[in-house]
């Protein structure tokens, strides 16, 4: 289950192995887990969380490979400063994105976001077939509809920006999607688009701006249409926070 589908059902996996690293990585990304300190040993969390220490271990290994800890020989499991943590993980961005937005959180997603996917619409100027044109044109047609609700748009939002992620033929692209995945479930809590029928209408002629500058065929024009969705869309929400 991807972030913005947890954000909009608040469903959220139940497996052992899944609790546990759920439990300690929103515990450090929120700060209640203070950076620098020392994770009790493998017996306090195994009793804790009611799991074997096999769970326990793999649990380590996950929030180890997102670089929230870090394990020391004979010192114990080290909890990481946020600039070792991973924001490319789904997990972490879902975390960082619980612990509570700030305007310059949204500063920095925007930005990292109008590096990538301006490059990606780009690309899919030039690489999409025409059958992926055609699958674009179809996701575009269905932000037009004045009964969206927060959740409908959203995964419209979040189906339209995949695809062209995957249109551009770049992996690197499509390892990038939790990012896409973390901005729309920000807007889903915190400015929907499905806010009016006059900002309904807006974002879907955004989009099919992107959608007809890939058709055509025309990099520049998908840059800057991509560009001004993206801008479009952290503007909505800076003026949710600084109300």
């Amino acid at each position: 289950m991807g972030l913005l589908e947890t954000t909009i059902t608040g469903r959220k996996r139940r497996s052992s192995h899944a609790h546990v690293v759920a439990e300690l990585g929103s515990g450090i990304v929120s700060g209640s887990i203070p950076e620098g300190s020392i994770l009790p040993g493998d017996a306090d969390l195994s009793l804790r969380f009611g799991v074997s220490r096999t769970v326990l271990r793999e649990a380590m290994k996950t929030l180890a490979a997102k670089r929230l800890v870090e394990p020391k020989a004979k010192v114990g499991t080290r909890v990481l400063g946020s600039e070792s943590w991973n924001f490319f993980d789904a997990d972490v961005l879902g975390w960082r994105c619980e612990a509570g937005l700030d305007q310059q959180f949204v500063e920095h997603l925007a930005t990292i976001r109008m590096t990538l996917e301006p490059a990606a619409a780009a690309a899919a100027a030039t690489q999409a077939s025409s059958d992926d044109i055609a699958a674009l044109y179809a996701i575009a047609a269905r932000f037009d509809d004045l009964n969206h609700t927060p959740e409908t748009i959203a995964k419209v939002d979040l189906d339209f920006h995949l695809a062209i992620a995957r249109m551009s033929g770049n992996p690197f692209m499509r390892s990038a999607s939790g990012l896409i995945e973390a901005a729309l479930a920000i807007s889903f809590k915190l400015s929907s688009p499905a806010a009016s029928p006059e900002t309904i209408e807006e974002i879907a002629t955004n989009h099919l701006r992107i959608a007809h500058a890939i058709a055509l065929r025309d990099p520049e024009k998908a840059t800057n249409a991509m560009r001004h969705v993206i801008e479009a869309g952290k503007d909505r929400i800076a003026v949710h926070l600084t109300k």
